[in-house]
């Protein structure tokens, strides 16, 4: 029997949140395709479907249902793509009854019966709408804000209630299609079957009527328990993996969290045995975030590198760049009324009173007071060209690096409106004040941009602060800690411009600067291989488990 390959496969690639999901959908191909039980079929859909009818007619006659709603038989192009037989297919609401549910969830009074809602666990009722075996959906979006999506189905037996923003399907004819069936087979395919027939704009919702249109399979009892045996081994893999996944979330942030801790003493150890342990502790991407944000904290608190009482202290760079900046704003860089805004906010700045103790050689500065200039955008959306100069827009900035994702051009007029307190230069570093605000990146050499809405550029004194340093400092995952003008905004937040220049920043001696940018470039570095090796380890397993899917599915 070709299930006891799959059972194999499973077991092999249950690790593979993904192949878990692949295999779900197999095992109803299989099904659908006769192949759980040798190519034989007990019952034919086409008597399957008969004996549904006549089960209908009975209940009718008995007044236990109104009469049948008459549907429009199964076309290819309702079908997700890995079947292609209609005539395998009949819509749900031939088969089942859908009921909406009537319960309101925020005015229900807890008692002894279950409320099914659209969270994982059960909420309590003091009543029950239903009885019975019933696969349940929701009918809104798990996301709202005119993105459809479902999260999850319920599997609920027995007496229960059930919330106004969900639906109870149940089968005529359980014995012949069970609800549990229909659970799975809906689970596997709802972002194929029951995502793309939810509607609205604001308010995306799923109705009744467009549930009983979903094509469902016929099946003889027998395949679909084979089938529900096969779902059972996918949900004790996906509970096992979910397991191993919590152990390793909890190894992995003991471990980040003792290299964050003040004790000199044990850092060397500890870092050791993080590095040592670099595979079990970054199997996911979200794992190796975690790993980088831990190595700019380190970096920026001076722990990855040793100090040195030699070099320059950071108060003679500070006194270095106030004095080359005077100097060149004196002189009317960049020009003359930039000039003079930029003198009088390097004369505003301040810093708070209550700041923690740093390394040796270290000083605290606002960003202004490291840079030469720090300005804004023009607050104005700039027209758009085909081609021409390249708009840098907040989209176009993520994980300290500039990227091209929906890129846009302005004219070169536009550029030179735009560009009038400052055109950005190589090195020039960018950040994000919006959507999503604190997001940093260097403009590359060779590159001509202009600046986009709700976009800031700062630049750094020529040959003082290391731009590498400045850029990880910016990048510090705790950057809204040092932020004196704190984000404004109910909904969406973002950073004043005076919250941008006065940030404040812990800075090193530019010796140390330097050693501490080389050390987190060889950090990162190996963060990205280990990203690469996650990443060839999926395709592998994806390729490996076509193979044994597609052996699956080969005749017998």
């Amino acid at each position: 029997m070709n299930a006891n390959l799959v059972r194999a496969a499973v077991a092999r690639f249950g690790d593979d949140p993904d192949g878990i999901g692949r295999f779900r959908k197999v095992v109803i191909g299989l099904a659908i395709a006769g192949k759980l039980t040798g190519g034989a079929r007990a019952l034919s859909p086409a008597a399957i479907n008969d004996l549904i009818e006549q089960e209908k007619i009975r209940l009718a006659s008995d007044g236990q249902i109104p009469h049948p709603k008459r549907y429009a038989a199964v076309t290819d192009e309702q079908l997700p793509e890995v079947f292609s037989d209609p005539s395998l297919f009949v819509p749900l609401g031939t088969i089942a009854r859908i009921e909406k549910g009537v319960t309101g969830i925020q005015s229900a009074i807890s008692g002894s019966f279950p409320l099914v809602v659209t969270a994982a666990e059960r909420s309590s009722c003091d009543h029950f709408d239903f009885e019975g075996a019933a696969t349940i959906v929701p009918l809104v979006s798990s996301t709202g804000h005119g993105n459809a999506s479902i999260n999850r189905l319920h599997y609920q037996e027995g007496k229960f209630a059930l919330g106004t923003i969900l639906a109870a399907i149940f089968p005529y004819a359980p014995d012949l299609i069970s609800a549990r069936f229909i659970f799975e087979y809906l689970s596997t395919f709802k972002d194929e079957l029951l995502v793309p027939r939810m509607t609205g704009t604001a308010n995306v919702t799923l109705s009744v009527g467009r549930i009983a249109e979903v094509p469902i399979p016929l099946i003889c009892p027998g395949v679909q328990r084979k089938a529900d045996e096969l779902m059972a081994l996918c949900d004790q893999l996906e509970a096992a993996r979910a397991e191993r996944e919590a152990v390793r979330d909890t190894f992995t942030l003991s471990t980040l969290a003792k290299l964050d801790t003040p004790d000199s003493e044990a850092f060397g150890a500890d870092a050791r045995f993080a590095l040592a342990n670099l595979a079990p502790l970054t199997t996911r991407p979200d794992q190796i975030k975690q790993l980088r944000q831990t190595i700019l904290r380190l970096g920026l608190a001076g722990r990855l590198t040793e100090q040195n009482p030699a070099d320059d202290p950071a108060s003679d760079l500070l006194a270095t760049i106030d004095a080359r900046r005077s100097a060149l704003l004196k002189s009317g860089y960049p020009n003359a009324s930039e000039a003079r805004t930029q003198s009088r906010k390097v004369a505003e700045q301040s810093l708070p009173s209550k700041l923690s103790d740093l390394p040796h050689g270290w000083e605290y500065a606002t960003l202004q007071q490291c840079a030469l200039m720090v300005i804004d955008c023009k607050n104005k959306t700039a027209p758009y060209t085909q081609s021409g100069v390249r708009l840098v827009r907040t989209t176009n900035v993520r994980d300290g690096k500039l990227n091209a994702i929906d890129q846009r051009y302005v004219s070169p007029e536009t550029y030179e409106v735009w560009s009038a307190r400052g055109k950005p230069e190589p090195g020039d570093i960018l950040i994000t004040r919006e959507a999503p605000m604190g997001e940093v990146c260097l403009v590359p050499t060779d590159t001509t941009i202009c600046l986009g809405q709700r976009m800031m550029l700062a630049r750094l004194v020529p040959d003082t602060i290391s731009p590498g340093f400045m850029l990880y400092s910016l990048m510090d995952p705790d950057l809204m800690d040092r932020v004196q003008d704190k984000p404004i905004g109910m909904t969406v937040q973002h950073l004043r411009v005076g919250g941008v220049e006065t940030l404040v920043v812990p800075l090193p001696p530019l010796a140390e600067q330097h050693r501490i940018v080389a050390k987190v470039d060889d950090l990162m570095a190996l963060c990205d291989q280990l990203e690469a090796s996650i990443t060839t380890g999926e395709q592998a397993r994806s390729r490996l488990l076509e193979a044994v899917l597609h052996q699956s599915l080969e005749p017998a």
